[in-house]
C-alpha cells in the first residue's frame, strides 16, 4: 500500500516560486524536485491566488470580524433578557 507524501509549507512556496519566477520550465522543477507538473501548477495558482490576502489590509477584516461579534453578543443578550422575564413572570417574582 502505498502512502501519500505531505510537504510542509514552506516546500511547497519555495516550488511554487520557483514557478512563478519561469527560470525554469513546470517539467524541469518536477524532474528537479520528484513532483508531478500538474501539482507544481496547482501550488503556482494557489500562491498567486492567495497573494493578494496576505497583503490586504488586515484592520478591515477585523472589523468586519468584531461586527459579527458584537452582533452575535447582542443577540444572545436579547434571547437571555426574554427568558429572564419569562422565568419571572412564571415564578411570580415582580420587577
Amino acid at each position: 500500500m502505498n502512502k501519500r507524501k505531505s510537504y510542509s509549507g514552506k516546500f511547497k512556496s519555495k516550488v511554487a516560486i520557483a514557478a512563478i519566477e519561469c527560470k525554469k520550465t513546470i517539467a524541469e522543477l518536477a524532474s528537479e524536485y520528484e513532483l508531478h507538473p500538474n501539482q507544481i501548477s496547482m501550488w503556482k495558482s494557489q500562491l498567486l491566488d492567495q497573494a493578494e490576502e496576505l497583503f490586504a489590509d488586515k484592520r478591515k477584516k477585523d472589523k468586519s470580524d468584531n461586527e459579527e461579534l458584537v452582533d452575535e453578543l447582542y443577540k444572545q443578550i436579547g434571547q437571555l433578557k426574554v427568558e429572564l422575564d419569562w422565568l419571572k413572570k412564571k415564578s411570580g417574582i415582580s420587577r
